[in-house]
This record gives C-alpha cells, sequence and structure tokens, in this order.
C-alpha cells in the first residue's frame, strides 16, 4: 500500500485519511485482521466499545510494536457507547476502554450516537474535552451528530469536534451536513462507505470501475479519498484489505466524479440518528 495521505484535524494531529474499520469483526478475529491491516500498510484503525473487540486490536498493535512498529505510527480510533452518557459514566467508560485496549492514550475518541431525546450529549462532549485536557486522547469528536447537534455543541463547548463520524457513500453524500463541518472546521468521515456493499452493483460505479480496470469498492474508496473524507471501510479476508489499501495508483476524472455525484439519493443503510437513543 502506498502511504495513505494524512489530513490534520483541529488539535494539529494528522491522520490517515484510508483507515481499516472494525465494525461487526468478531473479537476472536480481531487481532488477526488487524495485524493483516498494518502488514498491508493501513496506519488508522478504528474500533468502539460496542464492537467488543478492542482488546484484540491493542493486542494487534501491541504486537506490531514488538516487531517494530512503533505505536506513535498507529492511529487508534474508539467510541463511547449510547449507555455510557452522562459526564461521570463518559469518563468511565474511557477508562474501560482504555484497559480493554492495553493503551496508554487513544488518539481519537468519538461519542458513538447523539441519543438527542436522552439530552446528555453536551456533558458527555465536556468529558471528551477533560480527557483532552488531561493528554488521555489525542483528538476528540463525535459520530452520527446532525447539524443541530454540533450547533449545540458549538453554543455549549470549549472546543468543536475534530470529527464527525457519519454514513456517507454515493447513495448518501451529506452535502448539507458537509457543509456544516466545513464552517465549523469539523473533518468528515465516512462509515459504511460502499453502502453495506450494495452501492457496489450500481451500474454506474461498475462501469467507472471497469474503466479504470478496478474493482467497484476501489473506485468507491477513491471517490472518498478524491472528495476529502476520511474513510475507513472493512474487510474480513486479507486479500479484501489488501484490494480495498490499493487505491493509490489510478485517480477518478472530473466526469467520474460529476456521475457518482448525480447517484445521490439521500439514502441510508443504517439508523436514523434522530432516532437512536
Amino acid at each position: 500500500m502506498t502511504q495513505s495521505p494524512r489530513v490534520t484535524l483541529a488539535t494539529g494531529v494528522d491522520m490517515p485519511q484510508l483507515g481499516f474499520g472494525l465494525y461487526k469483526v468478531p473479537p476472536e478475529d480481531a487481532a488477526q485482521l488487524v495485524g493483516d491491516a498494518l502488514a498491508a500498510g493501513y496506519r488508522s484503525l478504528d474500533t468502539a466499545a460496542m464492537y467488543g473487540n478492542e482488546a484484540g486490536v491493542g493486542r494487534a498493535v501491541a504486537e506490531a510494536a514488538d516487531g517494530g512498529l512503533p505505536r506513535e505510527d498507529i492511529f487508534v480510533t474508539t467510541k463511547l457507547w449510547n449507555s455510557d452518557h452522562g459526564y461521570d459514566a463518559a469518563l468511565r467508560a474511557f477508562d474501560r476502554s482504555l484497559s480493554a485496549l492495553g493503551l496508554e492514550y487513544v488518539d481519537l475518541y468519538l461519542i458513538h450516537w447523539p441519543c438527542p431525546t436522552r439530552g446528555l450529549f453536551v456533558e458527555t462532549y465536556r468529558a471528551l474535552e477533560r480527557l483532552l485536557e488531561e493528554g488521555r486522547v489525542r483528538a476528540i469528536g463525535v459520530s452520527n451528530f446532525l447539524p443541530g447537534h454540533l450547533r449545540r455543541l458549538a453554543a455549549e463547548c470549549t472546543l468543536m469536534p475534530a470529527v464527525n463520524q457519519v454514513e456517507l457513500h454515493p447513495w448518501l453524500q451529506q452535502d448539507l451536513l458537509k457543509a456544516v463541518h466545513a464552517d465549523l472546521g469539523i473533518r468528515t468521515e465516512a462509515w459504511s462507505p460502499l453502502g453495506r456493499g450494495r452501492i457496489l452493483e450500481d451500474p454506474v460505479i461498475v462501469e467507472i470501475a471497469d474503466a479504470h480496470h478496478v474493482t467497484p469498492a476501489q473506485a468507491v474508496i477513491r471517490w472518498h479519498l478524491q472528495c476529502g473524507h476520511i474513510v475507513i471501510p472493512k474487510a474480513s479476508s486479507p486479500e479484501r484489505i489488501r484490494e480495498n489499501a490499493d487505491v493509490f495508483g489510478f485517480e477518478l476524472t472530473v466526469d467520474d466524479l460529476d456521475r457518482i455525484a448525480g447517484l445521490d439519493r439521500g439514502e441510508r443503510t443504517g439508523s436514523d440518528p434522530d432516532r437512536v437513543n
């Protein structure tokens, strides 16, 4: 894998633009798959308390360090689950995640969902600000936050999230949300970047991929990178892990980008953030 380009977050921390996602990776498989990802050249790993595989991620990072890949070269993201909203609960949840990972710090810590009807995401975010001040995390952010949630953080908290990780793919391009991100200095990170695989059968994506002699997944990942998104595709085999990383030997044309822009249909494959509580 050609070294992934890096983006600079609001805290000044550099983050690889292409990372390896661990959603639905079984705990018993996490260490091996992360090892495969690191061997393929990935340097950013995205896990969460809810995924149940933090321990496997941490084990792979430790094994990589033993093999000569320094911890500081690996960017680790994890997330706080919905049941741990609230200031004190969030601090305790972070301690559990850090212990499971077996790390001294986390590079990026996110609130997984805003859970708006519970009304606790502001005080939860203030706990993340404390973790940042204490140096236990290098950057903080959110996931699945909508413009109204972000505006409230802007009004009531000290620091804006460095990242908002949201569902984003050619069928759900999130242009309005991305405009808010640009206004507030927030980086956009895409989860479900391949639309849970459904987007890969779209005739436009297939045609563009064929024109570049790449797979549909590679074409979509390349689209994300050229749009400036941070992107974390998941894969469950060494071959697919390597394939998803092999996206730096070609470039989509302006016409390709225009055609993909026309695919937006506002279609979610996951949950509506206003309905998750």
